[in-house]
């Protein structure tokens, strides 16, 4: 007996039968590609915290072998029920902190890493990224020029309160015993961005920056290096910045 293929009952199972078989291909390419996919994320997130240590990933043949020559362990803070991973490095046999940033630009998130010297207070180095700032203007965060302003700035002032650092634009003050650096010229919100990044995070960091670190603490306990998740901007969930109900343009 001849199928009738014109039959509406036939197409319907037909068509459902197809996408299952599409549904069941792509679920395997899928699972086939996470593995790559979280190796891929990971290796991200270390390269830019070698960046914040000031390494040249230019001469570097092995980016995560160099990550994980650097790193000894990760201490993780519990402070009011939040949890912002720190890292413990060596470098040039000094020991350097990094502080995970997350914030808010023009168009969506930013965030980036924080590497401190041992005193906790002298930035060592610093890197951005972001999820879609404008190019030429916010998105120029990511430049060494604009970073490498901060090398040697200190969050601290002279009595160890803690202060952060101010980006102001060119002519504009911080307040005493504050350290800043410049804002980029022409993006104003974005440059107002990291400045309420830094000064918010560090305020979650605060117990950590004011307590001696130790490896086994009450306060704080080292974790493996292989419980750091991949970290990336668009986590952070916020939307872009809206003034008056409308989106600023940068400035």
């Amino acid at each position: 007996m001849k199928m009738n293929t014109e039959n509406n009952v036939y197409t319907l199972v037909y068509a459902t039968v197809m996408v299952i078989i599409v549904a069941v291909v792509l679920a395997v390419i899928n699972q086939g590609l996470k593995a790559r996919q979280e190796a891929n994320a990971r290796l991200d997130q270390q390269k830019q915290m070698l960046v914040a240590l000031n390494q040249d990933l230019d001469a570097c043949a092995d980016p995560a072998a160099l990550y994980d020559s650097l790193v000894r362990d990760t201490i993780e803070a519990s402070e009011d029920g939040k949890n912002a991973n720190i890292i413990r490095f060596e470098v040039d046999g000094t020991t350097k902190y990094i502080l995970r940033l997350h914030g808010q630009g023009l168009w969506g998130g930013i965030g980036g890493y924080l590497a401190l010297d041992e005193d906790k207070n002298t930035v060592f180095g610093i890197n951005f990224n972001h999820e879609s700032e404008t190019p030429g203007l916010g998105g120029e965060i990511v430049t060494p020029k604009f970073r490498n302003q901060f090398n040697g700035k200190h969050i601290k002032d002279a009595e160890g309160q803690l202060r952060s650092i101010a980006v102001l634009k060119a002519g504009k003050k911080a307040d005493e015993g504050q350290e800043q650096v410049d804002a980029w010229a022409g993006a104003t919100i974005t440059s107002t961005g990291v400045n309420d990044m830094l000064l918010n995070n560090l305020e979650e960091y605060k117990e950590f920056l004011n307590t001696e670190y130790r490896v086994q603490n009450t306060e704080y306990r080292v974790q493996s290096t292989d419980q750091i998740s991949p970290y990336s901007v668009s986590e952070s969930g916020l939307s872009s910045v809206s003034v008056n109900g409308q989106n600023e343009k940068e400035d």
